[in-house]
């Protein structure tokens, strides 16, 4: 299989050793150059402005900067890097924000070695890749009208507000809230002022309420 894999050069995010370990020795076999093997989600973004990698192969749930915001933040300040999302998470919330925020593959890690390594060349050529038990999920959101081009709740909010608003609708509170999304608690507090005065909702309950009638919330 070597010989049939283009010269390429990745960057392995995965706050775990041993899989980290182990996904760079499947990918250098392969013939895919692991030019950095990072822990967590800014030390992604630090490696690809260092290293200039064709894929950043990223899990979701890292401490510190989270997969989702570094995702979000590659795509903005990387174009030309393409994130292949390598995780244990299958819910629907992470698959569409882990793709709204500019993901071009998402796999679980129980994939197979040749498919993830075939998933790091197709994401390379500007194509996108879903894993199997993923892909029937974005076809069905798609039909529904659930993704990009479809009416969102709250207008008035910012992709990051409807995000935490969500999660404060699930009945997060603000340290969770900032831990799934990657962000301070601060941050999050500024969010949510901002929210409670846009929507505009005097409590926090009142917002969730509000929230809920919308359809957001639902777990």
């Amino acid at each position: 299989m070597n010989g049939d894999l283009p010269a390429l050069r990745a960057v392995v995010a995965d706050d775990h050793p041993v899989f980290r370990d182990g996904l760079a020795m499947i990918l250098r076999e392969r013939g895919i150059e692991v030019v950095a093997e990072v822990a967590d989600g800014q030390e992604a973004l630090e490696a690809a402005a260092a290293h200039h990698p064709d894929v950043v192969l990223m899990d979701l749930t890292m401490p510190g900067l989270g997969g989702i915001e570094a995702t979000r933040r590659l795509a903005t300040g990387h174009p030309a890097v393409a994130v292949l999302v390598l995780t244990m998470s299958e819910d629907d919330d992470s698959l569409f924000a882990a793709l709204r925020a500019g993901a071009r593959g998402y796999l679980l890690k129980e994939a197979a070695a040749d498919d993830i390594a075939r998933a790091v060349v197709t994401v390379a050529r500007g194509e996108t890749v879903l894993g199997a038990r993923v892909s029937n999920r974005v076809l069905d959101a798609v039909r529904g009208g659930m993704l990009l081009g479809a009416p969102v709740p709250f207008p008035r909010l910012t992709e990051r507000e409807r995000e935490v608003l969500e999660l404060v609708a699930r009945g997060y509170q603000n340290a969770r809230v900032a831990h799934h999304l990657g962000l301070s608690e601060k941050t999050v507090r500024n969010h949510v002022s901002a929210i409670l005065a846009k929507l505009p909702a005097a409590t926090r309950a009142e917002a969730v309420a509000l929230a809920r009638d919308e359809g957001l919330g639902a777990q």
